[in-house]
């Protein structure tokens, strides 16, 4: 059979990282929007302003073309930041063929529609099959050949059992999941956790109180996925509890620094002005709260860190606030 042939759209750290992954089974195109980037890639086979001092496989090839990449693609995957995924997409949306699978890397929800990616993508490509790549995947310890797993998700099944071996590449441990909303929300969820937890760490809480801001953190989370539609299991796996513990635990976690700076007192914008990569996490909050409200869901970590986050509060006076407030059943919010 004929190698496939993917095409992906974004040149971020993840981006890059999953591209170089599938390189190993099959040709790709990487396309980015910068030219230096493109270049870069091409020419020198790095992408050090996203992954500085990893070195990119000579047969991934680099692309500012986004309808020659659509167009060759057998596979799609989209690994573009949430509030400009949809305007990617709809770029490429004319030059790519009828009933290609398209896969996003995107942890993050459209903010004024409140609609998770694989939704976009049914919106802006309706009859191609979708799915979501997620799980606790930190891009240098992936390209530095560290092990890691994550979860592919997908509501067809023969189709996901054909793209898990074409995501599986040496110690990237490709399980399936029939489960779309549950995998793509944990992704989606647990940076705001995160963030609370990258809070308390900048003001010097102990692993205690780490933990337990992990743990109630995913019972949140958990309650609304549930309530979306989601399976309760599918949040104590890779795609919720495995996540959330990289992410809130990690130096590498851009969700958790955003938090440790907010409870060191900065503020959100000092913050965002020192960061080029985006923090999911703080843009996704007030979808989150909005979805939250919508189904009936409390969510106080979640209420919590968008009041620091927007500025009503600090960090300081909501970890005071914790230690005031009874604690209850522990199946109950709070």
């Amino acid at each position: 059979m004929k190698p496939l042939t993917v095409g992906l759209l974004g040149g971020g750290s993840w981006g890059t990282t999953v591209a170089a992954l599938l390189s190993r089974n099959a040709q790709v195109t990487l396309w980015a929007r910068n030219p230096d980037t493109v270049r870069e890639i091409n020419q020198q086979h790095t992408n050090e302003t996203y992954l500085p001092g990893a070195r990119l496989p000579e047969r991934l090839l680099a692309s500012s073309d986004i309808a020659a990449t659509a167009a060759s693609a057998d596979v799609l995957v989209v690994g573009v930041p949430s509030q400009n995924f949809r305007a990617v997409l709809e770029d490429a949306r004319e030059h790519i063929r009828p009933w290609v699978p398209v896969i996003s890397l995107t942890k993050g929800l459209e903010l004024d529609t409140r609609l998770r990616m694989t939704e976009i993508i049914n919106e802006v490509l309706p009859g191609h099959p979708v799915g979501v790549l997620t799980g606790p995947n930190l891009a240098r310890e992936i390209m530095a050949g560290q092990a890691a797993a994550t979860v592919l998700a997908m509501q067809d099944a023969i189709i996901l059992g054909e793209l898990q071996g074409l995501f599986s590449s040496g110690l990237f441990r490709v399980y399936t999941n029939t489960d779309v909303i549950g995998c793509e929300l944990g992704g989606v969820l647990k940076n705001i956790i995160a963030i609370a937890v990258g809070m308390g760490d900048g003001m010097g809480a102990g692993d205690n109180t780490r933990a337990a801001l992990i743990t109630r953190g995913l019972a949140e989370i958990t309650r609304l996925g549930v309530a979306m539609g989601g399976q309760a299991e599918t949040f104590a796996g890779l795609a919720g509890m495995g996540d959330m513990i990289a992410t809130c635990t990690s130096p590498q976690s851009r969700n958790r620094h955003v938090g440790m700076e907010l409870g060191r007192g900065r503020t959100l914008e000092e913050i965002s002005a020192e960061m080029y990569m985006v923090a999911e996490g703080a843009k996704s909050a007030p979808a989150v709260l909005a979805l939250a409200e919508a189904h009936g869901v409390e969510m106080p970590m979640t209420s919590d860190v968008y009041r620091v986050l927007t500025g009503e509060t600090t960090a300081q006076r909501i970890f005071r606030g914790l230690l005031r407030v009874s604690a209850g059943a522990e199946s109950e919010p709070g």
